[in-house]
């Protein structure tokens, strides 16, 4: 599978932001994609996923009511909306994808592949 994620940029506190992540290579069927930051000096942190056959979604308490996962499944394409941003969600962001086999996909090592990062930068 190659992840492909792109999106990020500079934006003012209380803005939005949507990042994308395109799959390709392998069909998603009983797939989960994941979303995961690290911010400079911290370790990779969980921010959701959500499975592809039925749209399931889970957040990070840090995120929910705020980022939002969707997914198209005719362009094999994940999104991240990120609303009402702040400094502290400056990182760069990962997209990741894994089977629903592997245990419950809230950490790194559920996610055998991974996209190259885009960095989000939010100013106060």
């Amino acid at each position: 599978v190659q992840l492909q994620a792109s999106g990020g940029g500079l934006v003012q506190a209380g803005n939005s932001l949507r990042l994308s992540c395109a799959a390709s290579g392998r069909t998603l069927t009983n797939w989960r994609m994941g979303w995961f930051r690290q911010a400079p000096g911290k370790e990779r942190e969980f921010v959701g996923y959500i499975t592809w056959n039925r749209g399931t979604t889970i957040y990070a308490d840090s995120t929910k009511g705020r980022f939002t996962i969707s997914r198209d499944t005719a362009e094999n394409t994940v999104y991240l909306q990120m609303d009402r941003l702040n400094p502290d969600d400056t990182a760069v962001y990962y997209c990741a994808a894994g089977s629903t086999a592997l245990r419950y996909g809230l950490e790194s090592r559920d996610y055998p592949y991974w996209g190259q990062g885009t960095q989000v930068t939010v100013s106060s």
